[in-house]
């Protein structure tokens, strides 16, 4: 436990902390779709690649919503006693992972509209962002694949600085995220 032994556990709200676990889902799938993609030819792929599409929207949709309702309900704070590098490098993967979590949809749609490929999502066709273009559908597609492996990366990262926080500092902040009855339970083992 940290040093601060009377602290209290401050949360996310209770649609930040579904919005959080909704997406980890959709991501963590989207990326293992993505690497099922980029390595079969099978007729698996047409499969694959209809399910990418909507979810990559989908994703983008919930983004955006994430980030209004994080700007408006704002975060919990960080442990007083946690080291300043360790509370600006939470603040940059966050920062990181809206980034991504925007730009990696839009990079998509952008590549299929340079492709000329239509991006269909229950039945709707969404217009092209950018216009046809061989080149530059060649260059999306390598920051696509490029910002994907980053995701990865950046998602094990989080996923370790949240080990962390839970088994080493037991400070809170995995709690501040974590399933409904976490709180409180970490609150009575206090």
């Amino acid at each position: 436990m940290s040093s601060n032994a009377t602290r209290i556990i401050r949360r996310f709200t209770p649609l930040q902390r579904a919005l959080h676990w909704l997406m980890a889902i959709c991501i963590i799938a989207m990326l293992f779709i993505g690497v099922g993609m980029v390595s079969t030819i099978k007729p698996d792929y047409l499969t694959l690649v209809s399910i990418h599409k909507p979810l990559g929207i989908a994703i983008l949709v919930l983004a955006v919503i994430r980030l209004i309702v994080r700007w408006r309900d704002g975060a919990p704070p960080l442990p007083v006693d946690m080291p300043e590098p360790m509370k600006l490098a939470a603040r940059l993967s966050h920062v990181v992972f809206y980034v991504l979590m925007i730009a990696m949809p839009l990079i998509g749609w952008a590549m299929l509209s340079a492709a000329d490929y239509p991006v269909v999502v229950a039945g709707l066709h969404l217009p092209a962002i950018v216009s046809p273009n061989p080149g530059l559908h060649s260059v999306l597609w390598k920051a696509h694949q490029f910002l994907a492996l980053a995701f990865f990366a950046l998602i094990l990262l989080h996923l370790a600085a949240a080990l962390f926080h839970k088994l080493v500092r037991r400070d809170g902040v995995y709690e501040a995220m974590g399933p409904a009855g976490m709180a409180a339970a970490a609150s009575r083992r206090e």
